[in-house]
């Protein structure tokens, strides 16, 4: 009887998706996951948290100018965006993206401009050099809160619609099973708002008239969405080990005996738990120190899904090796999309009505 020998020669593929991608993920999830957080203030007319409504108002609006930056920047060729308008791809999620997104800065600038009009106006009636600019925005004086609370309709709308996208476009990859799962965009949209309250927390920190009852209220909210995380990481956890899916428990066996991804989880259930115990044992005095941790878990996250993912082979055993490079498509352009972040926060805080030193005893908003 003859013998063969089957040999079987497994490639090394690099990375598809570059930490441009997590940068952008992040980016976005905590541009919708704040303007939700405008909503108590700018729509339901909710006094006691107003300045939740002006700080998460600006986090959304620079988070949300920065994401699309870092998501050109990931195309591997930025020139090439407009391909996704000339050569539309109905059956693609990336290519509805390159609509949502515009589509969500559009409805959320528009948004902003109509809640920040009373304080262009105001603010036009200093005599700065920029007072006609101001007069030109706030002309009209306060919207109605019918248009507010249109725009804000369309923006929850828009907002929905990204954060589908987000987590479809990287559901849809049935050749990764850690991927292929309903729990994914699930868990961007939970641990984008976790994200979001941290940054309002850091904001109302840093930002001048710290409010500590906002403090306790954010805390209490984080301690929520933890909460929803976690479900969220157990539910896919037992239907890994139920059977239920052959998808779920293939990628529960893909990475439960390596030693990475057995710290990962522990992590993961750690930047959960602890900020969870502080924001019940010290809501009021935990903000700074919770708001590090939910921003770090928000990133994190995509961090692992997205590069811890791809260290998975689609084929063969053992994981991938990854360095993170120290070039652009690296450690540089994470500081770069960092730099570029606290730019646009800078200019919003010198030029924007409500930032700096304004951002106190602002004008009631109005209730016409």
């Amino acid at each position: 009887m003859d013998s063969h020998i089957t040999e079987i020669v497994n490639v090394t593929r690099e990375a598809a998706w570059l930490p441009w991608a997590v940068q952008y993920f992040f980016l976005i999830g905590l541009s919708y996951g704040s303007f939700m957080l405008t909503l108590p203030y700018f729509v339901f007319g909710r006094k006691a948290y107003e300045r939740l409504g002006r700080i998460a108002l600006l986090a959304s609006l620079v988070c949300g100018m920065t994401a699309p930056v870092a998501l050109l920047a990931d195309l591997h060729g930025p020139g090439r965006f407009y391909h996704f308008y000339i050569y539309f791809q109905p059956q693609s999620w990336m290519s509805w993206g390159s609509f949502f997104i515009p589509l969500y800065l559009g409805c959320l600038m528009l948004y902003a401009w109509l809640a920040l009009r009373v304080d262009f106006s105001t603010r036009g009636q200093g005599q700065d050099r920029l007072a006609w600019a101001y007069r030109l925005l706030g002309r009209g004086g306060a919207a109605s809160r019918k248009a507010i609370v249109t725009a804000a309709a369309f923006t929850l709308l828009a907002a929905f619609v990204v954060g589908l996208y987000t987590g479809m476009e990287v559901m849809v990859v049935r050749a990764r099973p850690l991927w292929f799962t309903p729990f994914l965009p699930a868990q961007f949209a939970a641990t984008a708002f976790v994200g979001a309250v941290g940054l309002a927390l850091l904001f109302n920190r840093f930002l001048p008239g710290r409010e500590q009852a906002l403090e306790v209220s954010l805390n209490r909210a984080l301690a929520l969405s933890l909460a929803l995380v976690l479900a969220l990481g157990g539910g896919w956890l037992f239907v890994s080990l139920s059977g239920v899916s052959a998808s779920h428990s293939m990628a529960f066996t893909q990475v439960a005996g390596m030693p990475q991804w057995q710290f990962t989880a522990v992590w993961a259930v750690l930047s959960s738990i602890v900020p969870m115990a502080l924001a019940i044992w010290r809501p009021a005095t935990s903000g700074l120190v919770n708001g590090l941790i939910a921003l770090h878990s928000a990133w994190m996250m995509r961090w692992t899904i997205f590069i811890g993912g791809q260290t998975i082979p689609k084929t063969g055993a053992g994981l991938y090796d990854y360095h993170l490079p120290m070039g652009n498509d690296g450690l540089m352009g994470i500081i770069g999309t960092a730099g570029l972040w606290i730019a646009l926060l800078l200019l919003m805080l010198e030029f924007l009505p409500w930032a700096g030193r304004m951002l106190r005893n602002r004008p009631a908003m109005a209730t016409h």
